[in-house]
């Protein structure tokens, strides 16, 4: 039977879908604009195709620093540093039963006004002190997921977040009703680990390399997990993708929830990290999230038949702890992933191969696209570079300001 608190926090989850469902018949619908997934070697046939791109800038990874900066936030004390650990482990056992007055604690999930923290081996159900609202905050959710916070005990199991501690990372995207606010997806985490699957839905190189800028300007590591490894038909297609990061300097783990490829050595990636899962839906993360860790109760759900993608299994983002220690958040899939922030000029450089031969470039500010004497491109041509990321990395130009 379902304890009381188990009942008020089903009751807050029916109210939230209700209020959301509510917003979406509300919204003006919008005519969808198509995008490219796949990408196609037709460089030397067509330069110029290139350019008729249509990238929505939707969704963004909030830029190193600029959290701080909205909210007026000092850089963070050593003190609130110690996220990446399991904070099952921070408490005398002796005292797991007591919270004190005031204990600093971690969000592990959001909704509805209330969030749940845990606080030693505790698990409290908190609300939100009302002088945390402010409206200038530029943002639209007070707390996130992973966030430091300082609580007060009210009673049995319910708390009242008094303060939320300076962040040293957050990823953060434009509020989907509120554009002029950033809403926090999930905060200090330590890595990245960049979920794609190979097939169902296929791998989209694009999504991927943003993901990668996105974690280098958060200076946090990234992984690309390439999933679904069992529907490989095409071995040395699947190589030379990995090759093609691997030389990027990105590490690559192969994967399959099915028949449990790889599984070892995700658990080792995750172990007393914080970890943000990121990749479009239907990629599988929470299936792998499962077969790594089984005391996980995560929902899963199959791809689209119609379109290969995924329906959104994850609606809002859970901080889960690990039992080797370790927190992973399990986010919602993201279709579009903008950069904000970032400038054309600046995008080589998270391209160290286009990066490694821009300085053999006739121009020095060259863009290596239409420029005559370039060498990264005469690099792709002669396969020193590979067409796919040179690809991804032209389309995203095209996305971003001069």
């Amino acid at each position: 039977m379902a304890t009381r608190q188990e009942k008020i926090w089903q009751h807050i989850r029916e109210d939230a879908a209700l209020r959301e469902a509510r917003k979406q018949t509300k919204k003006t619908p919008k005519e969808e604009r198509v995008r490219q997934r796949g990408w196609t070697a037709t460089f030397a046939e067509d330069p110029e195709s290139y350019y008729d791109l249509d990238i929505a800038d939707r969704e963004r990874v909030m830029p190193k620093g600029e959290t701080e900066a909205r909210r007026g936030t000092a850089p963070v004390s050593p003190l609130h540093s110690g996220l990446g650990l399991d904070v099952r482990t921070r408490s005398d056992p002796a005292q797991a039963d007591t919270v004190p007055e005031q204990s600093q604690g971690t969000v592990v999930e959001v909704s509805s006004g209330l969030c749940r923290v845990t606080v030693g081996s505790r698990l409290l159900l908190c609300s939100l002190r009302n002088s945390l609202r402010t409206p200038h905050s530029g943002f639209s959710n007070v707390v996130a997921a992973g966030d430091a916070v300082l609580v007060s005990h009210n009673g049995h199991d319910r708390g009242l977040v008094e303060a939320v501690l300076p962040r040293r990372s957050a990823l953060a995207r434009p509020d989907s009703f509120y554009p002029h606010l950033q809403q926090v997806i999930v905060a200090n985490v330590d890595q990245v680990l960049i979920v794609a699957s190979w097939r169902e839905p296929a791998f989209w190189p694009e999504l991927v390399d943003r993901y990668l800028i996105a974690a280098a300007r958060h200076n946090l590591a990234p992984t690309l997990c390439i999933n679904k490894i069992d529907l490989a038909d095409d071995p040395a297609a699947l190589n030379a993708v990995v090759q093609a990061y691997e030389q990027a300097g990105c590490r690559v783990i192969l994967t399959s929830a099915v028949n449990g490829t790889g599984l070892a050595v995700l658990r080792e990636t995750l172990q007393g990290r914080t970890t943000a899962l990121a990749g479009l839906s239907g990629v599988g993360k929470s299936s792998l999230l499962r077969a790594a860790e089984p005391g996980l109760n995560l929902k899963v759900s199959e791809v689209s038949d119609r379109r290969h993608e995924g329906r959104h299994t994850t609606t809002q983002v859970s901080l889960h702890p690990l039992d080797g220690g370790g927190f992973v958040a399990d986010t919602p899939g993201i279709r579009e992933f903008g950069l904000s922030g970032l400038r054309r000029p600046d995008l080589a450089r998270f391209y160290p191969e286009i990066a490694a031969e821009a300085d053999a470039c006739t121009y020095a500010n060259c863009t290596h696209t239409r420029e005559p004497g370039c060498a990264v491109k005469q690099a792709v041509r002669t396969g020193r570079m590979p067409a796919m990321r040179y690809d991804s990395y032209r389309k995203i130009l095209r996305d971003l300001p001069e």
